[in-house]
């Protein structure tokens, strides 16, 4: 129980519902208890008639007056049941909203370290099936506990004021029933857990499928993929029906115990009857219904207890993610106006995944409005640039500097705010091509919309398609190509409007004519901002301010463009290489 107790808190938040919802879980039960009472009075009624102690309009008045009674009290313990639920079993679906929350938000405060070293699986099955389990502890366990206990607590004073001995024989096989529901509520648990663990492997293989299908496809592997899914879910029916199995016992186990209780009640009551120990036989007729009323709840104790344990479970899994630190916290509450000059003081930083040095002594200085660009080979370096001045990682060595303030300094929140990043991976979501602009920046108008897309050169991609900017995208936005989300993508950034822009190598899936009308607009939307540009190509980086090549994180050239192409290095080769390919296209 020591995992659950993360859930306090929001007990005590929601005590009002809990103290309520208990009251009425004692009433409810309490009128419920009424009705054996009353079917005993029938017996007696009609046992006083049958030996002649009253008239038949005499039994025919209390009949009926007993039977409102028991109408009424069945009718009042329904509606506090209703109610019942509606508070303990809301306050359940109040926990699991914010605990949902509070997972949610501490994914958002963890840094990108923490998401390469877990799976989106597991972190999508912690924040849904994990919360799911805990649901049940902070709703239905509570609930069913206490109607447990209420209901034991009160028809066991009935019972033993009424007939001890028929009390101590009715409850003799409960005990047995709830070990046994223990018993296989445990192995049920077990063997769900395997169950769920291959529907997810089901599910992931799946998923995998459907979004790499034009590479199966393309290299004709559909056979094997067939082959390998009914395996996988040759398994997973196994398991299935393994399960199957024990749940199968269940509720027979239920009825065999049940029946032996009531045989109890028949055989020794009417023995004690038979002997004169108790005076009627509505006494008999009481313990039955007793017997029927406290078995379900004798037997959710192994249910609540199976319940508690993956609960428990499922919280220490979450509590191992609610406990971590976040690697890049806010540590000003102070805001300051951003920019956008930028200096990199001899920093360096290792990936602790990875191990790789990706940067090593690396020193520049761009000015507020100035351009730089990046180039060098793959795994130079380049990109972990411009993870460093959105601060995703914090450097191991040197300094960075923003507006000559260490970028420590400044508000985590005021400096996101002030970047404008194009992935070199391009991510839409599936939403509408307008919202996944937007999201840069949702007070956007219709016309900003299109204005960004015009400078991105996507609009007349995008209003071929039927339903234009409202075309909803697939999963990563597969509708679109390469190229177009790159642009849109390039879109989302640029209508934020922000004082620095970094662009990781967002035209590589566009024609060199595409690539140079996109950056002659870049020129006239980044006049006055601070813009890094990462590429391949030197179309991209001649008309930058400053030019830095790097190499294994090192800057190996550093200069503007008439200056490097006159240099035997990297860059030079690189200049003459397109220059060559160029020319050959053109002839």
């Amino acid at each position: 129980m020591k995992e659950l107790q993360h859930l306090n808190k929001y007990f005590l938040k929601y005590k009002k519902q809990l103290i309520i919802g208990t009251v009425i879980t004692i009433i409810a039960r309490i009128f419920l208890l009424f009705t054996p009472r009353y079917v005993r009075e029938i017996f007696v009624v009609i046992e006083k008639y049958l030996k002649g102690g009253v008239s038949e309009q005499i039994v025919k008045e209390e009949l009926t007056l007993v039977i409102v009674y028991i109408i009424g009290a069945a009718l009042i313990a329904a509606i506090f049941t209703f109610f019942m639920r509606q508070y303990i079993i809301n306050v359940s679906r109040y926990v699991e909203f914010d605990l949902k929350n509070e997972i949610y938000d501490q994914y958002q405060k963890l840094s990108l370290n923490f998401y390469k070293k877990n799976r989106t699986g597991d972190l999508m099955n912690r924040i849904s099936e994990d919360v799911g389990n805990v649901r049940m502890y902070a709703g239905p366990a509570i609930m069913y506990s206490i109607n447990t206990i209420t209901l034991f607590v009160i028809a066991l004073i009935y019972m033993f004021n009424e007939a001890p001995k028929l009390a101590l024989y009715t409850v003799l096989p409960l005990p047995i029933l709830s070990i046994v529901i223990y018993k296989l509520s445990k192995e049920i648990h077990n063997r769900s857990t395997i169950v769920q663990q291959f529907l997810s492997k089901l599910s992931t293989f799946t998923q995998e499928s459907f979004s790499g299908i034009s590479v199966i496809k393309a290299y004709g592997i559909e056979p094997q993929t067939s082959a390998s899914f009914i395996s996988l879910a040759g398994e997973s029916k196994e398991k299935q029906i393994n399960l199957a199995k024990v749940q199968a016992w269940f509720f027979p186990m239920m009825i065999l115990l049940i029946g032996t209780s009531n045989l109890l009640v028949i055989y020794v009551g009417g023995m004690q009857y038979i002997n004169g120990e108790i005076e009627s036989l509505g006494t008999i007729a009481e313990f039955i219904i007793y017997v029927n009323m406290l078995t379900w709840p004798v037997a959710t104790v192994g249910w609540v207890t199976s319940i508690v344990q993956q609960a428990e479970a499922s919280q220490k899994r979450i509590n191992e993610f609610l406990k971590l630190e976040p690697e890049i916290t806010n540590l000003v509450e102070t805001h300051t106006k951003i920019t956008g000059d930028i200096a990199f003081n001899n920093v360096t930083f290792k990936y602790d995944d990875t191990n790789i040095q990706a940067l090593n002594g690396v020193s520049f200085h761009i000015k507020e409005g100035e351009t730089l660009a990046i180039l060098g080979k793959t795994g130079s370096g380049k990109s972990t640039i411009l993870d460093l001045i959105g601060r995703l990682y914090d450097i191991d060595g040197g300094s960075i500097l923003i507006n000559g303030i260490p970028i420590k300094e400044h508000n985590l929140t005021d400096l996101r705010n002030s970047i404008g990043y194009v992935p070199q991976d391009a991510f839409l979501f599936s939403d509408t091509i307008k919202n996944n602009i937007k999201f840069g920046n949702q007070e956007a108008t219709d016309e900003d919309v299109f204005e960004a897309a015009k400078n991105a050169q996507v609009h007349k991609n995008i209003i071929k398609f039927n339903n234009g900017y409202d075309t909803v995208l697939g999963e990563r936005g597969i509708t679109l190509s390469g190229g177009q989300k790159q642009r849109v993508s390039i879109a989302r950034a640029i209508i934020k409007s922000p004082e620095i822009l970094l662009f990781d190598d967002c035209l590589s899936a566009v024609d060199t004519e595409t690539e140079e009308k996109i950056l002659k607009n870049l020129t006239k939307i980044t006049k006055g901002k601070t813009s890094i540009i990462v590429g391949h190509r030197v179309s991209s980086a001649k008309n930058a301010h400053k030019i830095i090549v790097l190499d294994n994180g090192k800057i190996v050239q550093e200069g503007t463009h008439e200056t490097l192409i006159n240099v035997d290095g990297y860059y030079q080769h690189l200049y003459l290489k397109q220059l060559s390919e160029t020319t050959s296209n053109t002839d």
